[in-house]
């Protein structure tokens, strides 16, 4: 029975993906130093659903990460969530923000190539490493923006270009996780994620968008939309994240070296408030106090992942439609108001 480790395990996307190995059978590490709002919750929240062994520890510890890592063997599976994960906090912060981002990746590389063993290293990265995609062109319509040129969204050929100090750490741990397979043979795999949502998500205005809009409607809170509201994402369920890091770690031999987009592709886009506004004021029954702000610098009008390389490799594919994930993030937050009051 295979290990999972997960650095970050008490994160929105971490728990979610924790409870999966746990329906799957398998042994489970959860790696947290709990500073983010809402992990102590999901870790209570994930502990419930079986055994796990928790480690309270930093990824900028890189001692803590080879007494962690180091006793995995070749058939278990490491997942690096642990991260800073916000835009405006990275420029506030760039040093802080690269020692976590780049300098945790590498202390998860270190301690597993040191170790000399070979489990599946699984990177969550970031569509942010494309960067402000200025060069494509955009098409605004009534409530979106547009490719002209890319139906099918942005590949993984496209020349990485960072922006702001988070792109550029994310970017560098992205580079780093394939070159420790390239060169020292690890088998690691690059998944760039979209836009992420769903429940145990403690969304915030700089991240998590789609849970702070829905937190925001439920409490009847107001919101600010920065820019004109017809900034499209591809959006895509944790459910369908989880089930591709499941796929991956079941087939190793064939991910191992490889770089995929993760996101809800060309099928599953949605503009952050023209087309998202109205679908909450359904779901919550009221109108919304909404305050339009200056765009923010670098916001790109429309970015959408291209992730047929993902299909043919893996025959994976997102199931959860944007109006069925949307109204489970709004029952979750209905039904756990205490959480955010």
């Amino acid at each position: 029975m295979p290990t999972y480790v997960i650095t970050g395990g008490a994160g929105f996307i971490g728990c979610n993906t924790g409870r999966r190995v746990l329906e799957a059978g398998h042994r489970l590490v959860v790696v947290d130093n709990l500073s983010r709002k809402g992990a102590r919750a999901n870790l209570t929240w994930l502990q419930e659903h079986g055994g796990l062994l928790f480690e309270e520890a930093d990824v900028r510890d890189a001692a803590a990460m080879e007494r962690i890592l180091g006793p995995l063997g070749d058939d278990d599976v490491v997942i690096h969530l642990a991260g800073q994960v916000a835009v405006t906090t990275s420029v506030a912060n760039p040093r802080e923000d690269f020692e976590i981002n780049a300098g945790g990746a590498v202390n998860v590389l270190e301690a597993v190539r040191q170790s000399g063993a070979k489990p599946l290293l699984i990177n969550a990265s970031t569509n942010k490493v494309y960067g402000g995609m200025d060069k494509a062109a955009v098409l605004e319509h009534s409530t979106r923006y547009a490719y002209r040129d890319l139906p099918h969204g942005v590949s993984e050929d496209t020349p990485l270009d960072f922006h702001s100090p988070y792109g550029c750490s994310k970017g560098a741990a992205d580079q780093y996780f394939h070159d420790y397979s390239r060169i020292y043979g690890l088998p690691t795999v690059v998944l760039r994620q979209s836009c992420i949502y769903g429940p145990r998500q403690f969304g915030v205005e700089d991240q998590g968008w789609l849970a702070w809009f829905a937190i925001a409607a439920v409490l009847g809170r107001s919101v600010t939309i920065y820019g004109n509201g017809k900034q499209v994402r591809d959006v895509l369920h944790v459910d369908d994240l989880t089930q591709a890091f499941m796929l991956a770690a079941d087939s190793k031999d064939k991910v191992a070296g490889g770089v995929y987009n993760v996101g809800g592709g060309p099928e599953h886009t949605m503009s952050v408030w023209a087309e998202f506004g109205p679908i909450l004021e359904e779901l919550v029954g009221c109108s919304l106090d909404v305050r339009f702000g200056p765009w923010r610098p670098g916001d790109q009008p429309v970015y959408v992942s291209d992730i047929r390389q993902i299909e043919r490799d893996l025959g994976w594919r997102p199931e959860v439609t944007v109006r069925a994930g949307i109204e489970r993030l709004v029952r979750w937050v209905r039904e756990n108001r205490s959480l955010f009051e």
